[in-house]
Formats: structure tokens, C-alpha cells, sequence
């Protein structure tokens, strides 16, 4: 494969230009999301030690939403915001090993404003899918730059993978990039806004920053490493480990931040921004306690300091600066971006969000009084009262237990807490027993709502379609693998689900981890084992080329005897001829 530098990547960079026509009637959107980056980490929400005017700006010159909510993890977050609908309807529930794939079938953001003429373009964290036909180049983006997986340096990337000059996928092809993985994301979207002048535009902008791991340009950590006492002071007491931690977050939100500055530059070059809707938002709360404005709760769980998030929304030709208070969440933003743009969902299309529009506008106080939810615990299956929260703009009913891999039972484990977020936004005082009447209907609704969203698919996961002319060979990595351990390290075998489109002829070929025996490779095709060959010079490879017909299939590969297997950290998969 030819090392591309991603610079050199658009054919076309177009100089600025007057707007034409289709532009000036549709504004161009921009969607900006953070990953565990908090409500906290923001300098215009009461951060003293981190220095993010970029966010700041668009705070200011826009609306602010005081309560906006999203998912306690970034998988189910990222379905809702490019559905309007609940993750569980999806089949998008969890962030790895088979359960972070979105069903194909799903209707995107990306998909309704494409065939409304739009152009369309990702630039970093896509997480709902790696192979088709659940990628986003096969869900409405028309120019995709992403990594793999969840993350960088995660396992469905390559081996000793970092956040600097990592391999990307443009278009669903690998490509070699060069740089920082923040500013590579950013200076692409430049591009392509510069690129875009003949047709509205929507590009999303998803930085996989500040995510672990915490690598970070030392240029960048070194003001902050300076800063330890000061983390300290605001974060409470920690120890000094955990304020470099924090210094490392805080330099990669400030980078993050300036790429941000770079893209509001660029809008105003090429003279888009009046009629550029920009949003700004994160995917959930921070990972792991630091400064975050008083909420309870972080990363993982349903408390306010795990779902609250911040939402900037600027479109200087349309919305005046002011707050949102209203609570609102990541299903509105769909409806919300259709309305602004003038473009109908498709007939069939059902959102769960609403749009806020009236409310940026000042037309209307308050939306209709709702019951928001909020639910994710580690499982193929989501479980009723598990580790979820049922909102309304006063009271909010939790029950936070069970989040971790396990056995739980709702009549031994459960343990339902209200709070009234008006009186008490920390989420400090129970008052439960006080009120059991609200308990019970905020239990009711979210009773109601967890049948309504469990029957529209189930939770199985979509299947991955091989043999096609859209991805050869299929690449599966562990982060899609289903694996009844709950996991994806080198001691575990899952098995990838997937379906056979083309009988035929086909290589399959599993990598291994480098370090280990390397002896007894096999193949598991739906529980049948099949030996493979040992690939010279390079004795982790073994591969073998089988006659398969189409359906459904379960694929697993393993290393070890039987008592101390080990699973392939890969598996390609490429149709050669006709049976």
C-alpha cells in the first residue's frame, strides 16, 4: 500500500468564492463532539485551569443549553446523535466486542441530508461499525477520514498503534497519515470545508480526544504539567499521579481546542460562517473524578455527572446568544438539524428526539413537558432497571447499580433514588420516600418506554456482510467479536457473526498476537474446526482457503491447546472464485 499523507488527499482544495444559490438557502452544518472530554472541562463552565477559548467563543456567540443530556458511554451517545432515536432501538448498546455495531437498516443524519443534496464528510470517530455494510461511507457520508474501532491504540487498530502518524481509513481504504491524530482530523475538515462551495455541506467533526490513552504533543503538556498544583486545588485532594493524569486531559482538551479555532477560521475565510450552524457538544461525562462543576457522577454512569454535557449551538444568521435551559438531549439534535435545513426525514422515520429549533429561535419558553432515558450497563443484553435514569425537568429517578459485566438481579440489586434536579442539581439528597407517587410514574414511564424500545429490533448483533464488492477482504479485529467472557484480550476467543453474501472460494487468514507458541492454528466455522496453515517466516499467520455458501456463519480462530487457547487478534476474509 502506498503511504498517502493526508495533505495531499482531496484532489480539489477550492479557493473562496461568492456562495452559489443552493448554499445560500441551506446552511451548511458543522458538528463538533469531544470524546470524555466533561461538563467540567470547559473554561466558560467555571474551569479555571483549562484554557479553551475556541469553546469559549462559541458559548458566547451562541446558545448555551444548561441541561443537555447524552449517553454515559460514546458508542450509544453516537447512535442517538445520528438517529434522533433511542440506542436501544438501534442494536447499538455497548462500545465493544459486537455490541458498538448500529444496524445497517437505521436511517442517519448523514443518509436524509446526502439525498437532500447535501455533501457529506466524517472526520475522525465514527464507533457504530467497521466493515459493511455498517461503516459510515456505507451510511451517508460521502468523504469519510476515521479510525477504527472506539479509538486509536485500541485492538481493531494494528499493533503498537499510537495517536501519532496512525493508519486511517479514507473511504473505507487504509491509509498512512502523518502528525497528531487531533490535527490530522481537523486540518482534513478544513479541506474539505474549503472544498465545498457549490452545495450545502455537513460535516462531522469527531475528535477522538481526550481519550486514553493520553498521548498528547509534549508542546502541548508542558504548560499544564506546570499547572499540578492548580489541578489540585480544584479538583480536591489527589494524589500527584492522578493530577498528571488530569494535565494530560487538559492539554489534549486545549489542543483540541485550537484545532476548534482553526475550523471557526476557516468558516470565516471562505465566508460561510453567518449561514454555518456550528454545534459543539461531548459524548459523555468525564473518565474518571476532576473538576466538573459539582455533578455526581462521572464516565459510566447515569448520575448527572456522567450524562450532562455541554451544548454550544452558533448560526449567527439565525439565533441570537442566550441560554437553553430546557433539558434536552443527544435524540433531539436530528430533528433539530432537519428542521433548521428544511429537509423532511423519510416517511417511515421515527424519531424519539424533538426538534429544539423553536426554542434557539425564542419562539417558545419551554418544550412540552417529557420523560427523557437514560440506561447502559456492560451485557449483550440490556436488563429492565439495570443502571438507568428516567428525567424530567424537575425529578429524575435513578437506579445507578449494576453498570459492570455480571449477574444482577433487580429484586435483590436494585435500588431506585429521586432527586429534584431544580433544588438539587449535585443529585445530594434521596428523597424517594418522600414522594413514592413520582417514583411510581417515573417508573411506570420508563417501564413503558424499555418494552417500546427492546421490541423494535432485539439486541442481537447486526451481522457482517463478506464477499461483496464493497470491502475485499473483510478485516475483523475483537472489537467486534461476541465473546461470552466479556472481553477482548489475548487470553480470549470470540467468534465473529457474519454472513456469507457470495458462495464461493474463500482465503481466510488469522493474525495472532507476535508473542506466544504459535502452534495448533485452527478455524471454528460455526463450531467446526478446521486446521490452518502456518504462514513461513511468520509462524502467528495461518491461513486456509475453504469452499463457503452463502447464509450466516459464526467465524473463530484460535492458537494453544485446548486447555489454554488464545484468539486471533485478526481475521481477513476474501472471496478468490465460484464454488
Amino acid at each position: 500500500m502506498n503511504r498517502i499523507i493526508w495533505s495531499f488527499v482531496f484532489l480539489i482544495v477550492c479557493a473562496p468564492r461568492e456562495l452559489s444559490a443552493a448554499v445560500a438557502d441551506h446552511p451548511n452544518i458543522l458538528l463538533i463532539i469531544t470524546d470524555d472530554q466533561g461538563f467540567g472541562d470547559i473554561g466558560i463552565n467555571g474551569n479555571t485551569v483549562v484554557e479553551t477559548p475556541a469553546m469559549d467563543r462559541l458559548a458566547r456567540e451562541g446558545i448555551q443549553h444548561s441541561s443537555f443530556c447524552v449517553s454515559p458511554v460514546c458508542t450509544p451517545t453516537r447512535a442517538s446523535l445520528m438517529t434522533g432515536r433511542y440506542n436501544y432501538r438501534t442494536r447499538a448498546i455497548d462500545t465493544f466486542i459486537g455490541r458498538a455495531m448500529m444496524d445497517p437498516d437505521e436511517v442517519t443524519l448523514a443518509e436524509i441530508l446526502r439525498d437532500a443534496g447535501y455533501e457529506t464528510g466524517i472526520f475522525g470517530k465514527w464507533h457504530l461499525g467497521d466493515n459493511y455494510p455498517l461503516r459510515a461511507t456505507d451510511q451517508g457520508f460521502k468523504e469519510s477520514l476515521v479510525h477504527r474501532g472506539g479509538g486509536l491504540a485500541q485492538a481493531a487498530g494494528n499493533p503498537n498503534e499510537t495517536y501519532f502518524d496512525p493508519e486511517l481509513l479514507h473511504n473505507g481504504k487504509p491509509v498512512a497519515s502523518k502528525g497528531y491524530c487531533t490535527d490530522i482530523f481537523a486540518d482534513a475538515a478544513c479541506q474539505y470545508i474549503k472544498s465545498q462551495m457549490s452545495k450545502p455541506w455537513f460535516t462531522y467533526l469527531a475528535f477522538n480526544a481526550p481519550h486514553d490513552p493520553l498521548q498528547v504533543p509534549e508542546e502541548s503538556l508542558k504548560p499544564y504539567l506546570a499547572k499540578i498544583e492548580e489541578i489540585q486545588e480544584t479538583s480536591g485532594p489527589i494524589p500527584a499521579a492522578q493530577a498528571e493524569r488530569i494535565a494530560r486531559i487538559y492539554a489534549m482538551v486545549s489542543h483540541v481546542d485550537q484545532a476548534i479555532g482553526r475550523i471557526l477560521a476557516t468558516l470565516d475565510e471562505t465566508g460561510v460562517a453567518d449561514n454555518t450552524i456550528v454545534l459543539f457538544l461531548t459524548d459523555n461525562g468525564p473518565a474518571g473524578p476532576r473538576f466538573n462543576v459539582g455533578l455526581r457522577g462521572s464516565k459510566g454512569t447515569v448520575y448527572e455527572g456522567g450524562i450532562r454535557a455541554p451544548l454550544f449551538v452558533r448560526w449567527p444568521a439565525q439565533l441570537k446568544p442566550g441560554l437553553a435551559p430546557d433539558p434536552a438531549a443527544h435524540i433531539d439534535l436530528t430533528p433539530t438539524i432537519l428542521d433548521a435545513c428544511g429537509v423532511s426525514p423519510p416517511s417511515q422515520t421515527k424519531f424519539d428526539g424533538v426538534s429544539l429549533l423553536k426554542c434557539w429561535r425564542g419562539k417558545v419558553e419551554s418544550l412540552p413537558e417529557r420523560t427523557l432515558f437514560f440506561q447502559w450497563h456492560r451485557g449483550d443484553v440490556p436488563q429492565r432497571y439495570r443502571a438507568f435514569a428516567a428525567r424530567e425537568s424537575r425529578y429524575k429517578l435513578v437506579q445507578a447499580d449494576g453498570t459492570r459485566e455480571g449477574i444482577w438481579n433487580a429484586d435483590t440489586d436494585a435500588k431506585f433514588e429521586l432527586f429534584d434536579l431544580k433544588a438539587d442539581p449535585a443529585e445530594k439528597t434521596n428523597i424517594a420516600a418522600d414522594h413514592p407517587e413520582i417514583v411510581h410514574r417515573l417508573k411506570a414511564a420508563y417501564d413503558r418506554w424499555f418494552d417500546d424500545v427492546s421490541a423494535t429490533r432485539g439486541y442481537d448483533p447486526p451481522l457482517i456482510l463478506v464477499g461483496t464488492d464493497h470491502e475485499s477482504p473483510t478485516r475483523l479485529t475483537r472489537q467486534d467479536w461476541r465473546d461470552s467472557g466479556g472481553g477482548w484480550e489475548n487470553h480470549r476467543v470470540g467468534e465473529w457473526r457474519v454472513r456469507i453474501v457470495h458462495a464461493g472460494n474463500y482465503e481466510i487468514r488469522a493474525e495472532f498476537p507476535e508473542k506466544g507458541e504459535h502452534n495448533d492454528l485452527n478455524l471454528l466455522i460455526d463450531g467446526k474446526e478446521i486446521p490452518l496453515t502456518p504462514t513461513p517466516n511468520h509462524p502467528h499467520i495461518g491461513t486456509a482457503i475453504i469452499p463457503l455458501g452463502a447464509g450466516a456463519l459464526a467465524l473463530s480462530a484460535s492458537e494453544g491447546k485446548s486447555s489454554d487457547r488464545r484468539g486471533a487478534s485478526y481475521l481477513y476474509v476474501e472471496r478468490q472464485t465460484a464454488p
